[in-house]
């Protein structure tokens, strides 16, 4: 009789710190999985936290709440295998090394069956790179368990785990795991999902030999983004089911388990016979064999004997082009900030330019126009085009708009500082005194209603200082800070024409707004490009010194401008102090300003 093991993989969004919230959502989805005739539901990584927890791990009463949730949701287990992540307190670990001071915590993963905890995995590999600080809190693991139920192996593991192909998953593969089952909070950037789609759960599972499910989590947490795009693949590396990205989702499939081949079958990676070598396998940890016994008339993690119904054909959306990615990561970003600290509404100070109404579409889109407010400021400065368009983007996207005038305001801060700036030709204190006005109007009608202020500026601006401290960077949100400029007008023209997949129209941002050179607008005939080189010139070298590290030589070989390498360098460096002041926003880029560069303030080192 063929085996078949169905398998159910909760993709669902969770909020760091709402462990009631989280456990709840766990219970509804193993009610859910249990009655899909599932016998095995997997949850992400540390789902009773949410991920990443930070420094609340640092807390005692967080560390036991988390435990009692865990406990929670393994108690209801009647039937069915959970795999849900959790922190595990390591009470009475001895001192070794890296642990000098024994005990700690360790990122794991629980198995529970039947109502009681079955045995828990510990995390081995440890991320400490980019947004990940792992080491700072957890104990690594050492121990490869194989848990059999009903004639199948599976293997449990998390996360970055998988990425290694010397790793836990290859141990349990050699203890004869069949499938493995791999929980996750991996972040998005934009490609991402098709890197690890194809190099690797699909190499994992080609490598070994076996199925491999991967169960990331979705939703946004401060400036992080989880897509979700779960997948599971069969012992060739391909396909066999995908949950959507950026929704939550149950994923349903019947692994046929006796697709898996034997040992012997399997080609080694160095051609030279079956199987990793024996000392790289004992580096990584030890095999474990746990049986967990089952009900002989069901099966494994059946809730009854009868025969299962069989699931529906699999609906798989295929692969989402990487300009969609960045447009819903932003839409989820900026939904999941709102809504999970909070907020009802959004204000955005519209300028007519591209950041601004690229701004509001997104906000409309995640928070529903109802809860936007758009603000024109106009000066002395402004075209009569700029408000205009800036009304008419309004009016697409049927959000509330404002138009309050500072003239008055900046006729009166200009007289105030007359006498001090006697003698002195105007400079850049002058046109900036119209982006502090603006916002601190912004920031006064989100004081005046409890409503959040979303900052316009993008990440070629941010790079190069390009931005007014107090001003244009008052607020509490920055939907763009890791979207470069060129990548703005790319968004843009895409949600044009993509307005359906949101509830709206298409052609919402007037194409004026997208053909009209970029200006902050402050002083007469004022354009971006009196003071920064093309974004067609400007974003490349951006990304090779910031995202790629490069150098100013290694700049210069690959083409670029010496001249315009030399500003980027120098502006770059020079607004630190600016950019650590600025407020949060979505991560887009495998480095993002904040959250993956960190460099100090006071720092001398220059290379130009």
């Amino acid at each position: 009789m063929a085996r078949t093991f169905r398998l159910a993989l909760a993709q669902i969004n969770l909020t760091v710190g709402d462990l009631p919230g989280n456990t709840a959502r766990m219970l509804e989805c193993l009610h859910q999985a249990r009655e899909s005739g599932a016998d095995l539901v997997a949850f992400p990584e540390l789902a009773t936290t949410g991920y990443p927890p930070e420094d609340l791990l640092f807390k005692k009463s967080f560390i036991e709440a988390n435990v009692a949730a865990m406990e929670q949701v393994i108690a209801e287990s009647r039937g069915i295998i959970v795999v849900l992540g959790y922190v595990r307190p390591l009470l009475n670990l001895p001192p070794q090394e890296g642990n000098e001071k024994g005990g700690g915590i360790a990122n794991s993963a629980a198995v529970g069956y039947d109502g009681r905890l079955i045995d828990t995995y510990d995390k081995i590999f440890l991320p400490n790179y980019g947004v990940f600080d792992e080491e700072r809190y957890f104990v690594k693991g050492s121990v490869c368990p194989v848990y059999e139920i009903g004639g199948v192996r599976i293997g449990v593991n998390v996360c970055e785990d998988i990425w290694f192909a010397v790793g836990p998953s290859s141990v349990q593969r050699q203890a004869g795991a069949e499938l493995i089952v791999n929980i996750n909070a991996s972040p998005f950037h934009a490609g991402k999902s098709a890197y690890r789609r194809h190099s690797i759960v699909g190499s994992r599972a080609a490598e070994n030999g076996l199925f491999v499910a991967y169960l990331n989590t979705v939703g946004g947490q401060d400036e992080l983004v989880f897509d979700g795009n779960s997948i599971i693949c069969d012992p060739g590396g391909q396909v066999v089911a995908r949950g959507p990205a950026f929704r939550e989702a149950m994923i349903l499939a019947d692994i046929d388990v006796d697709a898996v081949p034997r040992l012997s079958e399997i080609p080694s990676p160095s051609g030279g016979g079956s199987g990793w070598g024996r000392s790289s396998l004992e580096a990584v940890g030890s095999p474990k064999l746990i049986r967990i016994p089952s009900p002989p008339e069901g099966g494994p993690g059946r809730a009854c004997p009868v025969q299962r119904q069989p699931l529906p054909p699999v609906e798989d959306g295929g692969e989402v082009e990487e300009i969609e990615e960045i447009y819903r990561a932003l839409v989820m970003g900026t939904r999941d900030y709102l809504v999970k600290t909070g907020f009802s509404k959004a204000i955005i100070g519209l300028s007519g330019g591209i950041d601004s109404a690229l701004t509001a579409v997104v906000a409309a889109d995640a928070l529903g126009p109802e809860n936007v407010l758009g603000i024109t400021m106009p000066s002395r400065y402004s075209s009569q085009g700029s408000v205009g368009d800036s009304a008419e983007l309004a009016r697409n996207l049927g959000i509330e708009f404002w138009e309050i005038p500072i003239e008055l305001a900046h006729t009166a801060f200009t007289g105030m500082l007359e006498e001090r700036f006697a003698g002195t030709a105007p400079n850049v204190a002058e046109e900036n005194v119209q982006a502090r006005i603006r916002g601190n109007v912004l920031m006064t009608v989100s004081n005046k209603f409890g409503w959040i202020v979303l900052t316009t500026g993008n990440k070629s601006e941010m790079a190069m200082g390009y931005a007014t401290l107090y001003g244009d960077m008052a607020g509490g949100f920055a939907v763009l800070k890791d979207v470069h400029k060129l990548t703005v007008y790319a968004l843009s023209r895409w949600r044009n024409h993509h307005g359906k997949l949101f509830a709206s129209n298409d052609d919402v941002i007037p194409q004026a707004i997208i053909d009209k050179p970029p200006s902050a607008e402050l002083r007469e005939d004022q354009l971006d490009e009196d003071s920064l080189p093309p974004y067609d010139i400007l974003d490349p070298v951006i990304q090779a010194y910031v995202e790629d590290d490069c150098s100013f030589a290694d700049m210069v070989d690959m083409g670029f401008d010496p001249a315009v390498v030399r500003q980027v360098i120098t502006a770059v460096d020079r607004n630190e102090y600016k950019r650590r002041q600025a407020p949060p926003g979505v991560k887009i880029t495998p480095r993002a300003f904040g959250r993956d560069r960190r460099l100090p303030i006071v720092n001398r080192y220059r290379q130009v």
